[in-house]
């Protein structure tokens, strides 16, 4: 299906697209790699009458080490991500997970920002920020505000982003060497996860699923249960009651609660390993 039509501004400075936005409000999207806002353009679930391409801003598109954290730019791409030498060393789930987005054509033109301004509940890239508790950056006409991964997501697509804000920057802690796995489940290499399970180890343990619920979201009882000692198998047993899945042409909700332990499982055992 072809979307309506819009207007469309580029613009190479963040100013300029917080100025568009503010100007714009409700009626305005971003547009950076594309691939989570053009599907929903072309399905009519996303109509927007301004267009604003951030492409060109070139100064978001940096990763960059700070002290305790790993900042990195709202506009790197998935295939950045994958291959950086910073995050392999300091948060390697992210370029992991990274890496399983999509296919080649998608990791070379999707970005971080767009992913999780999406707040897709089946999107691989927010269950990693959730399990790494990253604190998602944004920028408004107000000024600067950080929240945390944990309050970003509000409900299916929609996240803590006001009308006039664009995320700007995640700021993802250093691990340490901690034990992390992230499990998917999917039909083929290039889908949506059916479900998957993000564990990341270490002195505050964190769980985090897709496609488990109407955003997606960490699993506080199986953290819970692994900080108190449980065993993978203990603490796994507990993961479907994190979410309330749907059920669709892909899986039923009691295959995805199903999925949920047994993925959660698999992640906090691999994560395990020394």
């Amino acid at each position: 299906m072809i979307p309506a039509a819009c207007d469309y501004l580029a613009v190479d400075s963040a100013e300029a697209a917080i100025a568009a936005l503010t100007e714009h409000g409700d009626d305005a999207k971003l547009l950076a790699g594309g691939h989570s806002l053009i599907p929903l353009m072309k399905m009519r679930l996303a109509s927007p009458a301004m267009l604003i391409d951030i492409g060109r801003v070139t100064d978001l598109s940096g990763i960059e080490e700070r002290d305790d954290h790993i900042a990195v730019g709202a506009l790197c791409r998935h295939a950045d991500i994958e291959r950086s030498d910073v995050l392999l060393q300091h948060a390697p789930m992210l370029a992991h997970v990274a890496s399983q987005v999509g296919d080649p054509s998608v990791r070379h033109c999707g970005t971080l920002g767009g992913s999780l301004a999406h707040g897709d509940p089946a999107s691989d890239l927010p269950a990693a920020a959730l399990a790494l508790g990253a604190t998602i950056v944004v920028r408004g006409a107000g000024g600067e505000r950080r929240i945390d991964a944990a309050d970003f997501f509000t409900g299916i697509f929609e996240t803590a982003l006001a009308a006039d804000e664009m995320l700007t920057e995640v700021l993802v802690p250093k691990t340490h060497g901690a034990g992390w796995s992230y499990q998917k489940f999917n039909r083929r290499a290039q889908d949506w996860a059916i479900v998957a399970a993000a564990v990341q180890l270490g002195a505050t343990p964190r769980v985090a699923l897709v496609n488990m619920g109407p955003t997606p979201l960490r699993a506080t009882a199986v953290e819970q249960a692994l900080a108190a000692g449980s065993s993978a198998a203990e603490a796994a047993a507990i993961a479907a009651q994190a979410g309330d899945p749907s059920s669709d042409l892909n899986a039923d909700a009691d295959y995805r609660r199903h999925l949920a332990i047994v993925l959660t499982r698999r992640a906090i055992a691999a994560a395990s390993k020394p």
